[in-house]
């Protein structure tokens, strides 16, 4: 096809309307899309400069997911660490009602004794019977009461102290377990060990073969229920709730408080983070395991270690929430950080690719009155060659 002769004025008046309509496109994308930079034509180094402060953005915010989670499990941990505070707290209130009653005498005991002074020296001998267990001592050397010619009851009491501590039955096997004490209290020999306290009353006894002789009797009541022991039941399962408290408080499978470790990263390279290591908190990481020992004793010693280790569970408990405490606090201050830095990040880029809406509404404006101008112009220009047709 042959080419189409224009005048010179139409050709240019044509040209400018062919600008404005390519500026109106450009015009009408940018408003459609918000941005006045699309691709790398519109603007190469806007446009990549912009992606790479999206990509960081983007990677942040993946962190940011992480560190929210991470203060999850430390929020749980917490969560399990107040809960089994308030537990050691109730253990230490029972082991202090245990401490405030009596211990009960344990274990019914029907033990007798005799003993017989040689008339030919100092030497005593006594025979103890506890259970099916009989052992026969001889303590040398007693002292005698001049007063009554038997053996004086300190002295006595002071050398079977000595001798029982020592006695076996006929098979070398101790009669007794633990360490006995052997007083003298309101004309009473008294005999206690670890387990039991029993009271021995002294009688005078006038049998053929036993010189100067006196029988030694004792008995302790049967052990019953009472509040040492109910204190000591609760205590135990005290400890079962702890020891599930603890296994209870993982989060997404990270569990502070069962030794795990939680790591969160805080930039994109890995290179900044926080590890947190976590702790034994059940029974035997914090040293409670101690519920078979004896509550039910006089000497306290059992409540006593109980009380002790309890006091040093609440102190650490404490440590371990303190320390938590500032985990969570430093996680809290990195998301917000993070959470600031891809609002920057993101601000950047945008003002290298957003477009300024009221402008580009004013351009577009502008450019419809230029292409009705170049319109008009164009069919202005046209005239002279219809004037051609008036010949005609």
């Amino acid at each position: 096809m042959a080419d189409i002769s224009l005048t010179a004025s139409m050709r240019t008046n044509l040209l400018s309307l062919q600008n404005t309509q390519s500026l109106m496109d450009m015009t009408q994308e940018r408003l459609s899309t918000g941005n006045k930079v699309n691709s790398a034509i519109d603007n190469p180094s806007s446009y990549y400069t912009a992606r790479s402060l999206n990509n960081r953005a983007s990677d942040l915010n993946a962190l940011l997911d992480s560190m929210g989670q991470g203060i999850q499990t430390i929020k749980a941990a917490n969560e399990g660490i107040e809960a089994i505070t308030s537990f050691v707290e109730q253990a230490k209130a029972l082991i202090n009602t245990a401490k405030d009653t009596a211990a009960s005498k344990v274990a019914e005991v029907e033990s007798k004794g005799t003993y017989a002074k040689d008339a030919d020296s100092k030497d005593v001998t006594f025979k103890l019977t506890v259970g099916d267990k009989t052992a026969e001592i001889t303590v040398a050397s007693v002292e005698t009461d001049e007063a009554t010619g038997k053996p004086a009851g300190t002295a006595l009491a002071a050398a079977l102290q000595i001798a029982l501590n020592g006695a076996t039955d006929a098979d070398g096997e101790s009669i007794v377990e633990g360490e006995f004490a052997v007083t003298v209290k309101d004309g009473q020999l008294v005999i206690s060990n670890n387990d039991k306290t029993v009271a021995w009353s002294i009688e005078s006894k006038t049998a053929d073969d036993t010189i100067n002789g006196l029988t030694i009797k004792g008995e302790a009541p049967a052990a019953a229920p009472n509040t040492r022991t109910s204190s000591q039941a609760q205590y135990k399962e005290i400890l079962n709730q702890i020891n599930g408290v603890a296994k209870d408080a993982g989060y997404k499978g990270i569990n502070l408080l069962q030794s795990d470790t939680l790591v969160v990263n805080f930039n994109e390279s890995r290179g900044s983070f926080l590890e947190v290591n976590g702790v034994s908190a059940d029974v035997e990481g914090l040293k409670l395991d101690n519920s078979d020992a004896d509550w039910d004793n006089v000497d306290n010693k059992a409540l006593d270690a109980a009380m002790e280790a309890v006091d040093k569970a609440i102190s650490t408990l404490r440590t371990w929430s303190s320390e938590l405490g500032n985990n969570y606090a430093i996680l809290q201050s990195r998301e917000d950080f993070t959470e600031k830095l891809v609002n920057v990040l993101t601000e950047g880029a945008d003002k290298l690719t957003l477009a300024d809406m009221n402008e580009e509404s004013a351009n577009m404006l502008a450019l419809q009155t230029r292409q009705q101008l170049a319109i008009n112009s164009l069919s202005l220009a046209s005239q002279a060659a219809q004037s051609v047709l008036k010949l005609f």
